[in-house]
């Protein structure tokens, strides 16, 4: 029977309480005291209200026994839950929620709120005895159980709780179907999956699926924890009255599914619907247009907070305070953070970050130091305030410092040992203000280290030069069991390519792939800047092809790779289209590469175009692309380009600006405008660093101005720049380019610190002059040295010493070597230097059968040196000589000495039509051959003198020294070689302009002005030596006491007291001499030549002459 009446206390304390609980607010159930005080405020207000509550009495012992099949007794959390017997389920659950019975509803509360308050305690124990000694319970009860495993983690006892009330048949509290729902959602396995589904299915058969609390917590299960966005959809479009947790459960699925478009749509569509949108609601807006690095939408969104008054919230401000800072827009950010009321940690630390992105270490540190005594500052702000140190503009010296006072306060208060980020933030702290050592220190005494540390420790030693450490670092990681991330493959793979280790780089790839991380973007665009280091640039390719994405640095990277390969810097401008074609944004590295391949392509117009294109991006005020346009220029011969850039940059100019338009001067063979240029800067005020002392030598080197590179040599004395590497290793270069070995191993030995440029500028001098012999001994030394690799230059040297010393399994054996020990994949000049071995060798048939082999097409250099090989052979081989002949007048048609050595293997072989038919060729093509010059280097000035010229204000002193002589080297047995002179002249004429080549009046020069000197003569050529002037020179020097170094196009020539240090070794093979105008490529004369041949081979040689002049004339 149904009756109604007004209700008593304890029975408005009950309905309170029950009301209480189902108004239950997203933080969780209140404790006791909270509730005892709302009860009161309630209970009081209860007095003037007529509450009147329908109910059915019924009759508890007459009431049936019912039967429910709801879960079997032994099943375990997500067995079956759907009732056998629904229709009995439901009858029964109607009649409870419309049926309360008198039953000691304060004592009930009171219960409840005790297993509130023990659960807020932590104390689940207690509050699980209390459940089970309470005499009665309500639905209440069960939900405040439920919610509180819940709440303390004790996900599987919260179901297991679940599965007993609805065994009791409660099913009348929809908060704790929300709770077990969660409970599934932490679960995250199988049986939490299995379970909320279920739970969804029961909930709809009794209507609870279109409740909202319900629901809300329904959509957040399916996404999070099953990761249906279809379910989770249709879970919110189940929902009857949708409230503003609604729309934020759906705003932050589409969110977190990556549908940003359609999360603000959602969010359109929410205003529409007048639900007002709450601080949860922007904070996941926020985050969305954080994502699509839209600053317009940020702003949007900051005026719509602005509007409805969320600005000053903490949760809101704190994000949009992040998001503005990591977008780069400070001062939004900025603006936000002083509007705040309130602001906390998180406020803080998102603004540091941002202010430490842009390089702002001062301010970010400042802001630090005024908020730490407004708020709680956490572990994370120290973190970020240690990395705003090496953003200091001083780092290594006021940021170190600060550094270091942040370490000691950490030490002080104990935080070093609270959390790991703090002892990672000081190992990447100490590594950026580049005191690597205390990095170590720190790394060294951590009391627990994750895999942030490994990478920072092994980030900080790769950027700080210890390459070799950094991979023991990871192989010490690895042997730890920490599994390796892309920041520390990345560091790893960049250590490699620094030291030109790509067997160890190989095998950091294979575990890239092991792990899945070949396809990372950054671990890919590493992995090609090592390949592109240590020459393997079909690896570049393959990994670029199969990057399933490409970023900026990608392309980059690519492009850099192309064009710092010889035979593969076309490719690199055809890179930098394809990356237009794909729409890709360029920047100033992309240019700077691209502008490097055409400088190796002498492409003139194509630089052009694409300074051009810099215009465009407006990016041609960057002293960086100023400075590569100069570079490109000089290169290309645009030297009044060049300079109208320079005078542009006014302020602009740095260090590499004045190399560049140095090299460019030095390039183009304008030495005096090099030299003034340096004056210049000098006059200035323009200190010259170690880079400008290196290209300044290098420039005297190139013309072998001996005494103008020991000025510049004392001048960097001055600077205490003589112990620098970079300075050092110029210096060896020159001294041996200038003829003074001597010198240069000298300085060499003294050098404290040596790098491959110094190692190999001695190994090359020493094959320069001639000392194969020494230089493999050097190679040797720098090997057992153990502390720089050898590189491809490295090689170069080692095979060029092989070839001047006739050691040809030697040269393979290093050839070998290259790749087997050292990872280095032979370049073009390496198969250079084999071809030459094998040709001054004579294994003809052997380089027939290498070039064959080459991985690459030969160029004009190796085609020439096979031609010089077959005139060397007496006109065997012929075929092979006429094959590199037409590829070399296909690549060079214009250069005269390839149909000279074609002519000379002609007139080898005796096959005299064949040499009228190349003289033919010679004269259709309409080439003629350079003009050769000597030069000599006195305190005035450089001297350059032409054969027969008298344009020197000295002219007859000089013809008269050479007449004397020529009086005293006939006197002491010298006879002009007449067959070196054109054959259609007297033989009076012919000894005359043998008298006047070019070296000799540069010789007569130099013994006329230094008449009492015991200096060594040094001359320079353009062209070889002719034979005659070989022999004139044996008799000067023993002559006149003096030591003569004569150098020419190919090598250096020393002569002292009559003798010739290379006779023996070049005297081995035939040579064949052409005449062409007055000059003659030749280096001995008849005479030394047969009695050199007589005295090895014990049998006559046939020297051979061919004057292109005379048809078949021998």
């Amino acid at each position: 029977m149904c009756c109604l009446h007004p209700l008593t206390m304890g029975e408005s304390l009950s309905l309170i309480s029950e009301i209480m609980h189902r108004l239950v607010p997203r933080s969780g159930y209140p404790n006791s005291t909270e509730l005892l005080r709302k009860s009161r405020a309630l209970t009081a207000n209860s007095k003037t209200l007529a509450v009147n509550r329908s109910r059915y009495v019924s009759n508890e012992a007459a009431r049936e026994p019912t039967e429910y099949d709801v879960v079997e007794k032994e099943a375990e959390v997500g067995s079956h839950i759907i009732p056998v017997a629904l229709d009995k389920i439901l009858p029964h659950w109607r009649r409870e929620q419309s049926c309360v019975g008198d039953r000691g509803d304060n004592d009930v509360y009171l219960c409840n709120s005790h297993i509130n308050a023990y659960f807020e305690k932590g104390d689940s124990v207690s509050a699980r005895n209390l459940f089970d000694e309470m005499p009665q319970r309500n639905s209440v009860t069960w939900a405040c159980v439920v919610s509180g495993y819940n709440r303390n983690g004790q996900h599987k006892e919260a179901l297991l709780l679940l599965r007993n009330m609805i065994r009791e048949g409660v099913f009348s509290n929809p908060y704790a179907f929300a709770s077990a729902l969660k409970a599934c959602q932490e679960l995250e396995d199988s049986v939490g999956k299995l379970f909320g589904r279920q739970l969804h299915g029961l909930m709809f058969k009794l209507s609870y699926a279109f409740n909202a609390v319900v629901s809300n917590v329904l959509i957040s299960m399916y996404w999070k924890c099953i990761g249906s966005l279809g379910s989770a959809l249709r879970a919110f479009d189940d929902i009857r009255v949708k409230n503003s947790v609604s729309w934020n459960s759906v705003i932050s699925v589409y969110s977190g599914a990556g549908d940003l478009r359609s999360a603000f749509k959602m969010f359109s569509t929410m205003q529409c619907d007048d639900s007002r949108p709450t601080e949860y609601t922007f904070g996941t807006l926020v985050t969305a247009a954080c994502s699509l690095t839209d600053v317009s939408l940020l702003k949007q969104i900051m005026c719509a907070v602005q509007k409805i008054g969320f600005l000053s919230d903490l949760f809101v401000g704190s994000g949009l305070v992040s998001a503005f800072a990591k977008s780069g827009e400070l001062s939004y950010a900025k603006e936000v953070f002083n509007q705040m009321e309130t602001r906390n940690a998180v406020t803080l630390n998102g603004l540091m970050v941002g202010l430490v992105r842009q390089k702002r270490g001062e301010e970010a540190s400042k802001l630090f130091m005024d908020m730490k005594n407004m708020i709680d500052v956490n572990p994370e702000s120290y973190v970020n305030l240690l990395s705003s140190f090496p953003e200091y503009y001083l780092a290594e010296e006021v940021g170190l410092r600060k550094g270091r006072e942040v370490h000691g306060h950490v030490i002080t208060t104990g935080l070093v040992d609270s959390m790991v980020g703090i002892g990672n933030g000081l190992v990447n702290m100490y590594a950026k203000c580049g005191s690597i050592d205390d990095a170590r220190r720190v790394f060294r005494f951590m009391m627990e280290k994750d895999s942030v540390s490994w990478n920072s420790m092994i980030t900080g030693l790769d950027q700080n030069g210890c390459f070799q450490e950094a991979l023991e670092r990871y192989q010490s990681m690895r042997r730890h069991g920490i599994s390796p991330g892309s920041f520390a493959l990345i560091s790893s793979l960049s250590s490699c390519a620094s030291l030109k280790w790509g067997r160890a780089g190989q095998q950091i790839h294979g575990e890239s792939l092991r792990l899945g991380l070949d396809f990372n973007v950054s671990v890919s665009n590493a992995l090609i800047t090592l390949y592109a280091e240590t020459g393997y640039v079909k690896e570049c390719r393959r990994i670029f092809s199969f990057m399933p994405e490409r970023d900026q640095v990608s392309w980059n990277a690519m492009i850099g790779a192309l064009a710092s390969s010889e035979g593969s810097v076309p490719e690199a401008v055809s890179c930098f289209m394809n990356a237009l074609r794909a729409g890709q944004k360029l920047n100033r590295i992309t240019f700077s590469s691209v502008l490097s391949a055409v400088s190796s392509l002498s492409f003139g117009e194509l630089g052009k175009q694409i300074h051009a294109l810099a215009l465009k991006y407006s990016i041609t005020d960057e002293a960086t692309i100023e400075n590569a346009l100069i570079a490109c220029y000089g290169k290309c011969e645009e030297m009044e380009e060049c300079e109208k850039l320079f005078s542009r940059m006014s302020e602009r100019r740095d260090d590499v600006t004045w190399n560049s338009m140095i090299s460019g001067y030095i390039h183009n063979d304008l030495l005096p405008k090099a030299l003034d240029l340096v004056c210049f800067m000098l006059q200035r005020g323009q200190r010259l660093d170690n880079f400008m002392y290196a290209t300044v030598l290098s420039a005297f080197a190139s013309v072998a101005t001996l005494e103008r590179g020991m000025e510049v040599h004392a001048c960097s004395v001055r600077a205490c720049l003589e112990s620098d590497v970079v300075v050092g290793s110029a210096l060896v270069d020159m001294y041996s380019k200038c003829g003074r070995l001597d010198y240069a191993l000298r300085f060499f030995n003294a050098m404290p610190v040596k790098n491959s440029y110094s190692w190999n500028s001695m190994i090359s001098g020493y094959a320069r002059h001639g000392e194969g012999e020494e230089a493999l001994k050097l190679f040797e030394d720098m090997k057992l040295d153990g502390q720089t690799p050898p590189d491809h230059v490295t090689f170069v040297g080692v095979l060029s010493a092989c070839s001047h010393a006739g050691l040809v399994k030697e040269g393979f054996k290093h050839f070998e070597s290259m790749s087997d020990c050292y990872g280095l994949a032979p370049r073009i000049e390496h198969f250079s230097c084999m071809a030459d071995l094998l040709g001054r060798a004579g294994e003809l048939d052997k380089l027939e059968e290498f070039i064959d082999k080459m991985p690459m097409k030969p160029n004009v250099l190796i085609w020439r040196t096979v031609l010089g090989a077959c005139c060397r052979a007496n006109g065997r081989k012929a075929e092979l000589g006429r094959k590199a002949a037409e590829m070399l007048f296909q690549l060079e048609p214009e250069n005269a000495v390839n149909y000279v050595l074609l002519g000379n293997m002609y007139a080898a072989g005796g096959r005299w039509e064949d040499l009228v038919e190349a003289r033919k060729k010679m004269k259709d093509a309409e080439v003629k051959k350079e003009a050769g010059y000597s030069w000599v280097t006195m305190k005035d000035g450089v001297h350059m003198f032409a054969a027969g010229d008298k344009s020197h204000p000295d002219a007859d002193m000089i013809y008269e020294k050479l007449k004397e002589l020529n009086r005293k080297m006939r006197d002491a047995g010298y006879v002009p070689q007449t067959g070196f002179a054109l054959y259609d002249l007297e033989q009076e004429n012919k000894e005359e302009i043998l008298s006047y080549h070019s070296e000799k009046l540069a010789v007569a020069f130099v013994l006329m002005t230094q008449r009492n000197s015991t200096l060594p003569i040094r001359i320079m050529k353009n062209l070889r030596v002719c034979g005659d002037c070989h022999s004139a020179f044996k008799y000067i020097s023993k002559i006149e006491g003096r030591q003569i170094i004569l150098r020419d196009s190919n090598r250096f020539h020393h002569f002292q007291d009559g003798d010739f240090t290379w006779i023996q070794r070049l005297f081995t093979k035939p040579l064949f001499f052409l005449l062409l105008e007055s000059e003659v490529e030749m280096h001995q004369i008849s005479k030394m030549w047969e009695g050199a041949h007589m005295m090895i081979h014990d049998q006559p040689s046939h020297l051979r002459l061919w004057d292109p002049n005379i048809p078949g004339k021998i």
